[in-house]
């Protein structure tokens, strides 16, 4: 299912442990790390759909998590030119999503990678909560800068401030920072102490 400005509806899966660090996942036979996600159903919800893609991904149920919080309405990412199917009948450009925080309450035994015939993931480990930022695919931080500073308060509800503090960078698109501002050069000075 493919929007008409060619974007695939999506979700995005911030799983989280108490104590603020989050499921970070290598994908298979890529170097790449990412957060789950996957496609929606046309007949599904956003929270049916991240129910589906949890258990598929990483193997959890939803009594092995406890939803946090959404981001509202729909964030999205534009794929790099050489990963666009041209070829295909309806073209797709790139993903809309809506991010979900899960508070992790099961057990490290319960996330299994290799429930399904082809698994997303090969590896996983628990990361910082800022960590994703500057580790995922760059073609994806806007969306993952939108996402976690949104779910951050609810993060912090849980895990406290101490494991999810205000970031040391600005999460702002580099479009929207503020310029950094030129010093006034100091005027010169004659020897008499007039201006030159």
């Amino acid at each position: 299912m493919i929007d008409p400005d060619g974007f695939r509806p999506n979700v995005g899966i911030v799983l989280m442990r108490p104590d603020g660090r989050v499921f970070w996942a290598r994908r298979v036979r890529r170097d790449g790390w990412q957060f789950p996600q996957g496609g929606m159903n046309t007949d599904e919800t956003p929270l049916e759909a991240m129910y589906r893609e949890l258990r598929e991904e990483t193997g959890l149920l939803p009594e092995h998590v406890a939803v946090l919080g959404a981001t509202p309405g729909w964030l999205r990412y534009r794929l790099p030119q050489r990963a666009i199917r041209r070829n295909d009948r309806i073209v797709c450009v790139g993903q809309k999503q809506v991010w979900f925080l899960l508070k992790f309450v099961g057990e490290e035994d319960h996330l299994r990678l290799d429930l399904t015939e082809k698994p997303e993931f090969d590896h996983w480990r628990w990361v910082d909560f800022w960590y994703p930022l500057e580790h995922v695919v760059m073609f994806k931080r806007g969306v993952y800068t939108s996402a976690l500073s949104h779910l951050a308060k609810y993060a912090r509800q849980v895990a406290g401030t101490q494991a999810i503090p205000h970031p040391a960078f600005d999460l702002r698109p580099r479009g929207r920072r503020p310029q950094r501002r030129q010093a006034t050069p100091a005027l010169r000075r004659r020897d008499d102490g007039a201006p030159a």
